[in-house]
């Protein structure tokens, strides 16, 4: 009986996200962005708008990871940031001492 009530023909299709899937990092190629950004929003007690350098950071590592399609950083949000240098950049631990 509940079919006979259903009087549309449309049918749900889902559709991709307009910006792709995001992989998840499965090598821990940006774990240590990732950190330094999780680390940054704990001492700002969540406040994300004091941790936006640290943000473009973690997607500029997921981009150059292709771990996320590359788009212009003015289009994610940061474009008055650009000119800025990042801060603390966490480095690589494959690096010698």
């Amino acid at each position: 009986m509940s079919t006979a009530m259903n009087f549309s023909s449309k049918t749900f299709r889902p559709r991709a996200p307009d910006k792709g899937a995001f992989p998840l990092d499965h090598f821990g190629e940006c774990k240590a962005f990732k950190d330094t950004f999780m680390h940054c929003l704990r001492v700002n007690s969540f406040d994300n708008s004091k941790c936006r350098l640290q943000s473009k950071d973690y997607l500029e590592c997921r981009m150059d990871n292709q771990l996320m399609a590359r788009e212009p950083l003015e289009k994610l949000g940061f474009k008055d940031i650009m000119d800025e240098p990042s801060s603390e950049k966490p480095e690589s631990k494959s690096s010698g001492q």
